[in-house]
């Protein structure tokens, strides 16, 4: 009932598979644990949650219940970086399982619902808390303006249109240029109808009271059914596409099968004979090469590297058709779009781990704010990247690497961000005392990281005819 991957160790013990299992005695939680160091407990938690995870990914049940329950006594929602995110991986590895029963999956969870305004809220708090929206939108305004120099007739086409804030800056931008601002016509583009009216609302205001020509077009649509050629770009239109954190969810594909990692086994064994060292140590060095994409997740990629999608392809070429001037997209700088398991609870590990620490390094462990963020934002997102396949799996990022050759297939041709994007964003930073981000420019995209680790790319393309 349970489908797999990586290789089986169906006849070990469960207490052999984890090396530091706790062993049921006297008093919980477990005496021994309160001495633990926070870095000791960290690399505990991860060569605890990689071992539960490899015997989820091989389908053993009995070992991977031990493992959850290990973990159980070291993670907390409300603890340190690592015992955060070690919460939630084991809540998304618990619920990959109770896939295997569809119906004790829908009880247990027919009640849990996340609202709109729910979802909306959690991205707002991370908006607020964190820079990376901010920088994405400053840095994507910027970009939109250098392009949209002397035009009269300014359209952008808004994926996932829910924030205000983005285009009341740019708003305010183009008022002060000296011959008048332009028409600007905004086609917003969201699943919900009410956020999108909450959007049409709050900047029609805004250009009203500047003067500006303005229309709001919402299309209420999710982005993988999207019908490009009906948005209806006008004669003398200098058209603009945004797209922040939304472009990887048309990577999803009905057909996607989850293949068997032989290697996964090998090197988990690999890591757990491992010395002792800090969990910082070990996040910066040993983590990415201990688990490799196995030869059997790399054989259904193409040459490229790229995971086909035959439905990125077609939404890319029809964006294409539409002739933009300038499309800036922001995407999460990570791969988590491997068909194998261990692989992408390997690099997610990496990549929330960053997150969580931002928020660490920032909000208090005992903000409210900070836990919604973490719960419906970042937990959801670790779930469906674990739990999920198949078309149901939207959380699908790609390093811009990747993005880089898909763009060019289809015919866009590279816009290199300009100084001024970059300095605007590294201004933000300072005004704001945002101490430990970063922006770093390579080949004309921008990089927004926390500390040396890139969490977030911005490049912006242009329609280039193809001969």
């Amino acid at each position: 009932m349970f489908n797999g991957e990586g290789s089986s160790s169906v006849t070990s013990s469960p207490l052999q598979l984890f090396p530091w299992s706790l062993s049921p005695g006297i008093g919980s939680p477990y005496p021994f644990l309160r001495e633990l160091k926070s870095e000791e407990r960290g690399l505990c938690l991860i060569h605890l949650l990689l071992a539960c995870a490899n015997q989820v990914a091989i389908g053993n049940i009995e070992n991977a219940n031990v493992g959850l329950e290990q973990i159980s006594h070291l993670a907390s929602p409300d603890g340190d970086t690592m015992q955060r995110i070690a919460a939630y991986f084991t809540e998304a590895l618990a619920d990959r399982i109770l896939k295997s029963w569809p119906g004790l999956h829908k009880a247990l969870n027919s009640t849990k619902i996340l609202s709109v305004p729910e979802e909306i809220l959690a991205q707002r708090l991370f908006f607020e808390l964190c820079p990376f929206l901010k920088l994405a939108y400053v840095i994507t305004n910027q970009a939109i303006i250098e392009a949209m120099e002397g035009e009269r007739m300014i359209h952008i086409i808004d994926f996932k249109s829910c924030e205000p804030a983005q285009w009341i800056n740019l708003l305010q931008t183009l008022k002060d240029r000296p011959d008048g601002p332009p028409h600007v016509r905004i086609t917003g583009i969201h699943e919900q109808k009410e956020v999108l009216e909450q959007m049409a609302v709050r900047l029609t205001e805004e250009a009203e009271k500047w003067d500006i020509p303005f229309q709001f077009t919402p299309v209420v649509s999710k982005l993988e059914n999207l019908d490009l050629e009906s948005l209806r770009v006008k004669t003398g239109e200098a058209l603009a596409v945004s797209s922040v954190l939304e472009l990887h969810t048309i990577l999803a594909t009905d057909d996607d099968k989850t293949k068997t990692s032989p290697s996964a086994s090998k090197n988990l064994q690999k890591l757990l004979r491992m010395k002792q060292r800090t969990l910082g140590e070990w996040l910066e060095t040993d983590s990415l090469q201990v688990f490799s994409s196995s030869p059997d997740s790399a054989s259904v990629c193409s040459p490229s590297g790229l995971n086909p999608s035959q439905k990125m392809n077609s939404f890319l070429n029809a964006l294409w058709g539409l002739s933009p001037k300038v499309m800036v997209i922001t995407e999460q700088e990570s791969n988590l779009n491997g068909s194998g398991l261990m692989e992408r609870v390997l690099e997610a590990l990496n990549f929330y781990a960053a997150l969580f620490d931002c928020l660490e390094s920032t909000v208090s462990r005992s903000s409210i704010e900070r836990q919604r963020v973490e719960k419906m934002l970042l937990g959801e997102e670790i779930k469906n990247i674990i739990a999920c396949e198949g078309a149901e799996r939207r959380e699908r990022h790609e390093k811009l690497e990747k993005w880089i050759v898909r763009f060019e297939s289809v015919g866009f041709g590279r816009v290199g961000l300009s100084y001024n994007s970059m300095f605007l964003g590294n201004r933000l930073l300072q005004s704001n005392g945002y101490d430990g981000y970063k922006i770093k420019e390579e080949n004309g995209f921008l990089f927004i990281c926390w500390q040396d680790r890139p969490l977030f790319s911005v490049s912006a393309w242009g329609f280039q005819r193809q001969s």
